[in-house]
């Protein structure tokens, strides 16, 4: 009869310890998540969406802009999975090369933009944590890791953009 009362007391204390988790991202993260994703969605209407909309379509005709500012803009005014509809402003044989760059960014934009990608922020917390508990800085390293992330959106894109140019030209050229 021992394993009852222990299996009881455990059971109600994982439900406990889920509790106590809870609000702490009620009293937590959940009202910066709220007031950031109310911030981005009110510069969204003081600019006007039609601006945003000439904006990316601008930023579609420079390589260096599209794998960039584009998915940046995506990702943080649309969220993520809403963000790889930008592709819309992009010929056919750029979209591959855009949702690779929009897919890498999901990821380092919840350091500095926690609402864009709810279900990044516990990995990243689970790593800011752990910087934390080490003595370094938590700002440092979600500037550093937003930052290293349009690096590498940028590379991806114009990677892909050049492995999907490269097997059009074959696929093409097999089926003549």
């Amino acid at each position: 009869m021992e394993w009852i009362q222990w299996f009881g007391e455990h059971f109600i204390g994982m439900f406990e310890a889920g509790g106590k988790q809870f609000m702490g991202l009620i009293t937590g993260i959940v009202p910066t998540l709220v007031v950031l994703l109310t911030f981005t969605y009110a510069v969204m209407k003081f600019i006007g969406e039609e601006r945003v909309n000439r904006a990316i379509q601008f930023a579609a005709k420079y390589t260096i802009l599209r794998y960039t500012l584009m998915p940046i803009l995506s990702v943080l005014i649309l969220t993520n999975p809403m963000a790889y509809t930008f592709g819309r402003f992009l010929p056919e044989k750029q979209k591959p090369a855009f949702y690779d760059s929009a897919v890498s960014f999901v990821h380092p934009v919840t350091s500095l933009f926690p609402y864009a990608n709810a279900g990044e922020l516990f990995v990243y917390l689970g790593i800011a944590n752990g910087i934390k508990e080490a003595g370094y800085s938590m700002s440092e390293l979600a500037v550093r890791y937003f930052l290293v992330g349009i690096v590498v959106i940028l590379l991806r894109g114009i990677i892909t953009e050049w492995i999907t140019k490269y097997l059009a030209g074959k696929m093409k050229a097999n089926s003549q």
